[in-house]
């Protein structure tokens, strides 16, 4: 039968008209979808431990998988870790595919194969340090993601879907330089960007106790005498009091006998709002004397 060359015409201009208006409509709901607000990220501190945490399953590892449920999905994550030092210096990376670095020793050949092929954040590493008014950031791709950042990342996002950025701690500087840095960065929270400070607030190698159990309690009274005053400090919001932390308790020689793992917790505090109030979602203790406090503003 010879089709009737009207009914062609038409039936190709309804094909082509309805193609055109699903193109349309798909258009519309990108645009819709590009007008949604974003939505403003917390700022947190992680206190991440051993590198061991990244296998096992334990209280404080269940609790950063709820803890990233909760979150969301952040734009990007900027993390301040307490194994990027760079005395002299404060850099940014920029890479598009960072590495996963496994800097650390005499630990089980599974962790040491262990992977976070999350992608970088170029542009917001660049936003990061053109927002560091009081200090000249250097763009690098010399580093990637050390353990206190992939090792939680892997509980908290396990889908690796979220772009992930470093940025050092210049270990040269004092408590209040890295707080006011975190005030400068609080601004890409707005553009989604969680940030994360990951150390630890009790933090003294020598004086862990292997085969003690994580518990809520410290092993030794200084570790719990410092980890209490942190806390209380936290409550009152007197960030002045946890910069200048080595008068905050007798203890803080004991519990904090280098800065290293205490300067992120202030790049955290830097970023919170002043009238941002402080949540503690995991307290404990690892190997007897190190402090698990993880806590979030906003």
């Amino acid at each position: 039968m010879a089709s009737n060359p009207d009914r062609r015409s038409l039936l190709m201009g309804g094909t082509r008209a309805g193609m055109l208006l699903a193109l349309s409509s798909l258009a519309g709901l990108a645009s819709a979808q590009q007008r949604q607000p974003v939505k403003r990220m917390p700022s947190i501190f992680i206190g991440h431990g051993s590198p061991m945490n990244a296998i096992q399953d334990n209280a404080f590892t269940r609790h950063l998988a709820k803890w990233g449920t909760s979150l969301g999905q952040p734009a990007a994550i900027l993390s301040v870790s307490a194994h990027w030092l760079t005395p002299g210096v404060t850099a940014v990376g920029v890479d598009e595919k960072p590495k996963t670095i496994h800097d650390f020793g005499g630990f089980p050949a599974e962790l040491h194969k262990m992977e976070y092929p999350a992608r970088g954040a170029p542009a917001f590493a660049r936003q990061a340090a053109a927002s560091l008014k009081s200090v000249t950031a250097q763009a690098t791709e010399d580093w990637g993601l050390d353990h206190g950042t992939w090792t939680v990342l892997h509980h908290m996002y396990p889908k690796v879907d979220i772009p992930v950025f470093q940025l050092s701690i210049d270990y040269a500087q004092p408590g209040k330089y890295h707080y006011a840095l975190g005030k400068e960065l609080a601004a890409l929270r707005e553009k989604g960007v969680l940030i994360l400070g990951s150390g630890n607030v009790v933090h003294n190698l020598r004086a862990t106790e292997r085969g003690v159990p994580q518990g809520i309690m410290a092993s030794k009274p200084w570790a719990q005498s410092f980890d209490n005053a942190v806390n209380a400090a936290l409550a009152a919001r007197d960030d002045k009091a946890l910069i200048n932390y080595s008068d905050l308790d007798s203890s803080a020689r004991m519990a904090v006998p280098t800065p290293d793992h205490y300067w992120p917790f202030l790049y955290a505090l830097g970023a919170a709002g002043k009238s941002e109030k402080s949540v503690a979602t995991f307290e404990g203790f690892q190997g007897g004397t190190i402090s698990m406090r993880c806590v979030q503003w906003g």
